[in-house]
């Protein structure tokens, strides 16, 4: 019988998740709405987005199903397929962009070659992924704590320089809604890989998603904070630490926090590759997910993920919608079907909804939006077959 993880095990997890370089730039990308109207949809998006990352996170760790295979219950065997392939294609993305900024950020810093710190953090990710999620506990606490003081210190820095600079750009509220919600968005398809692994699965699920939206949010304002009172022009991540006075310290922060949060990309594509292909080995597919991401942040320029996040938004809302409505409202299971078709053809009028609701301003985003409307659309659905069924 495997290891179950503790409370605090997971903790470490998603705080390492938390502390990203893409919380700090999607921070910096909120400069244009002014500091306290960035402030107020980092805290509002991140409570949206968390309370469906908890949701997600109960689906599949009260059932002790994998993220993707918790897809089967709205979507049939062959159905959640798709998900996982769309879910292992972001996560080679996510590792992708993760190691691309970590290493342009660190060669900012020091100044190395870009190529060489690409090719040191993924090796440094591929020995997390060989270590393993049940046995990280002293490996991450220790570099979680020390994590946490580097990132006190930056904050510290950045939050006690003064500056007249004014943010240049324009973003709407509801689009800085949309990158906001999208980052723990992101993270749906991956929290029960650890909550269906955990000793106690709902306050697991609890405690991982405030955990994590703690820290995020805390980068979010480091990065917001950068933007306005450090940067107006030529924001990234190398600036920000220098202009911090941070050096070895500040480089500390970007190779292991890339670490600690693209481990868990590249973790949860083995996971989900195993739903596709069960024969396969989890750790051996993320190894390969990790490799594959480092190629492509050697070949490809990877600098704004806006789009990226927008794209995560359109596939992951309307799923998790309908895995929502089905799991808490209607109880259904669809588990012993080979595809829900119904439900498919519901997530694509969702993916498109999405994209339409990009184009105009709604406060609270296009992703809530979506949500709404495709769970009383999936709702509405059901009752229809059940006067069927009847009849």
């Amino acid at each position: 019988m495997q290891r179950q993880t503790t409370i605090i095990e997971n903790s470490m997890i998603w705080c390492g998740a938390g502390i990203s370089i893409a919380e700090i730039l999607t921070g910096t990308y909120l400069a244009p709405l002014s500091f306290t109207k960035g402030i107020a949809v980092i805290i509002l998006g991140h409570i949206i987005g968390c309370f469906l990352l908890f949701l997600a996170g109960i689906i599949g760790g009260q059932q002790r199903l994998s993220s993707m295979n918790a897809a089967k219950i709205s979507f049939g065997q062959n159905g959640s397929k798709f998900f996982a392939l769309l879910n292992v294609l972001q996560l080679i993305g996510w590792t992708g962009i993760m190691i691309y900024d970590g290493a342009l950020a660190a060669n900012g810093v020091w100044h190395l070659n870009q190529a060489l710190w690409v090719i040191l953090i993924g090796a440094l990710i591929i020995g997390w992924l060989l270590v393993g999620v049940r046995h990280l506990y002293y490996l991450n606490l220790a570099t979680i704590s020390t994590l946490l003081i580097l990132s006190g210190l930056l904050c510290a820095a950045i939050f006690t320089h003064h500056s007249t600079s004014s943010p240049t750009g324009t973003l709407s509220w509801a689009q800085g809604m949309e990158l906001v919600i999208a980052m723990p968005l992101s993270w749906l398809p991956l929290i029960s890989d650890y909550t269906s692994v955990a000793q106690r699965p709902v306050p697991t699920s609890g405690i991982s998603a405030v955990v994590y939206g703690l820290t995020s949010c805390w980068m979010a304002f480091i990065g917001l904070g950068a933007a306005i009172a450090i940067l107006t022009h030529d924001i990234n991540i190398a600036t920000i630490i220098l202009r911090a006075g941070l050096g070895i310290a500040g480089l500390f922060i970007i190779i292991f926090s890339t670490i600690t949060t693209t481990f868990m990309d590249a973790y949860s594509a083995g996971v989900s590759s195993k739903t596709i292909f069960s024969k396969w080995s989890g750790t051996m597919a993320a190894i390969g997910a990790t490799i594959l991401g480092t190629i492509s942040a050697l070949i490809f320029p990877m600098d704004n993920f806006s789009n990226f996040l927008y794209l995560i938004g359109s596939v992951f809302a309307p799923m998790i919608a309908i895995q929502i409505t089905d799991y808490f409202i209607l109880k259904v299971d669809y588990r012993k079907q080979n595809c829900q078709w119904a439900n498919l053809i519901l997530w694509l009028i969702g993916f498109i909804i999405y994209r339409i609701l990009l184009n105009y301003s709604f406060p609270l985003g296009s992703t809530v939006t979506t949500i709404i409307i495709i769970i009383a659309i999936t709702w509405g659905t059901q009752q229809v077959r059940n006067l069927v069924k009847v009849k």
